[in-house]
């Protein structure tokens, strides 16, 4: 099966502002090939390193919010 990467990229940045908490930051819980093409992309920090989150863009943090009630709400 081919997935779609932007469609998953969307998802997973949706999702991120979830684990939102402290200034920002969003638990890196998800797929590196995703959290390393949104850091790409500048709406993450990156995600390479010791810390167990990333921190969000202004841009991401406001497109994350945008996807969330995009993709889920009721």
């Amino acid at each position: 099966m081919e997935l779609d990467c932007e469609k998953i990229d969307r998802t997973v940045l949706a999702l991120l502002v979830l684990g939102l908490h402290e200034n920002g930051r969003a638990w890196k819980s998800f797929d590196w090939g995703a959290l390393d093409r949104l850091h790409e992309k500048g709406f993450i920090s990156n995600p390479r390193g010791k810390a167990k989150s990333v921190s969000f863009t202004e841009d991401g943090l406001r497109e994350a919010n945008r996807l969330l009630e995009e993709l889920f709400s009721a």
